[in-house]
């Protein structure tokens, strides 16, 4: 009798967690008996992951931030480590989380499982050099973005472009009226959405400045309507307390992102994926990032792009204004918001150009694309 294929998979962020349940849910169709086990969320539990360890012990951001979860990352590496010499699967998935990831990487390759990486590390952003690094480590990657190959292929790695898994959403949505009053919201313009970031690190530096922002544009748009779709796993009652200190016309819903951010005229957004979430939906949007004083620092020193809202990275140049560190204030937040909202042209022009992003990333079909190399690469290890 067959042994039972294996593979171990590794998401260690809230993003990797929902693209590797895809990925897991494609794989289970192209063959069921696949085991598939290793570092993960919810949502790949859900998908029918054995769950080794839980990714939210481990997502960080910034590199000061790694220091307060690091028993947690080094008692899961220590266990993924020993699972990959005591029981070798037959495949490592590797999604994004680089700095955990490559080093688990270099340890299959020692003990000579097969890795494919999806969702590269942003070497087009800082650290270049690791493309070479990389190469030696992976034996597939695939990448989400058209740019990045011509980077692995320049190391005489085999990367194929897959697409954006954004695009393989299946959403359904209701008109406007009928979402706003599904969310209990009132008819307003404005329909401003508040999206800080998935993590709580994230929430705590950024929401204070977009909730006093609201103030700032409602003495602008009196009839302006606030709304925060709040992340899987972060505590409604923690974002509630703010808002309630703030004494912010903010209104928190539960699920539903695509439908909250179908009905915005306008997002205040992290920098992250959430960027081009926003852009795929032609959502003119203000994106802002504060780290940590040591990580920014840091990051200064090694980041080598004009840009880091992952929407004008894209683009290829700024189409939406961004606010970095200092330039997170209210004022600043409220005035890039203002502007456009005042300027009709303005937006008109800016949508134009966000919907050229979403042909950039791609056509639909990026999981199941990943999940078919995953099962190549199996059977031929097997």
């Amino acid at each position: 009798m067959e042994a039972q294929k294996k593979i171990l998979l590794i998401a260690g962020e809230a993003s990797g967690d929902h693209h590797g349940a895809l990925v897991v849910r494609a794989l289970k169709e192209i063959d069921n008996s696949v085991r598939v086990y290793g570092i993960g969320g919810d949502d790949l539990s859900r998908a029918g992951m054995e769950l080794l360890c839980h990714s939210r012990d481990l997502s960080v951001v910034g590199i000061s931030e790694v220091f307060s979860q690091a028993g947690h990352i080094f008692k899961a590496f220590r266990s993924i480590k020993k699972e990959i010499r005591e029981s070798p699967p037959d495949l490592v998935v590797l999604i994004d989380y680089p700095d955990f990831n490559l080093r688990i990487a270099g340890i299959a390759k020692k003990n000579g499982v097969p890795v494919l990486y999806y969702i590269s590390p942003q070497i087009w952003a800082w650290r270049k050099r690791r493309a070479k690094k990389i190469s030696g480590l992976v034996d597939k990657m695939a990448v989400i973005f058209q740019f990045e190959v011509p980077l692995y292929e320049k190391e005489e790695l085999d990367v194929s472009f897959v697409g954006h898994p954004l695009l393989d959403q299946d959403i359904v949505l209701k008109n406007r009226a009928d979402a706003l009053s599904s969310f209990n919201m009132k008819e307003g313009w404005p329909v401003i959405g508040l999206l800080p970031g998935s993590r709580l690190s994230e929430i705590e530096r950024l929401l204070p400045a977009m909730l006093d922002s609201s103030g700032l544009i409602c003495n602008e748009f009196p009839s302006a309507v606030f709304v925060l779709p709040l992340a899987p796993g972060i505590n409604e009652s923690f974002v509630q307390t703010l808002i309630d200190q703030k004494k912010s016309p903010v209104q928190i819903v539960r699920g539903n992102f695509y439908q909250v951010l179908d009905v915005c005229d306008l997002v205040l957004v992290a920098s992250g994926t959430a960027t081009l979430e926003a852009a795929v939906m032609e959502k003119p949007m203000v994106i802002i990032y504060r780290l940590s004083l040591l990580s920014y620092l840091i990051g200064r020193m090694l980041i080598n792009v004009s840009c880091i809202g992952l929407a004008n990275i894209v683009a290829g140049k700024q189409i939406v204004p961004e606010l970095i560190q200092a330039e997170v204030t209210p004022e600043r937040i409220a005035d890039e918001a203002l502007r456009m909202l005042k300027d009709k042209k303005l937006i008109k022009d800016v949508k134009a150009e966000l919907g050229k992003i979403k042909k950039a990333l791609g056509t639909r079909g990026a999981s199941q694309r990943v999940a078919r190399l995953a099962y190549e690469m199996i059977m031929r290890h097997g």
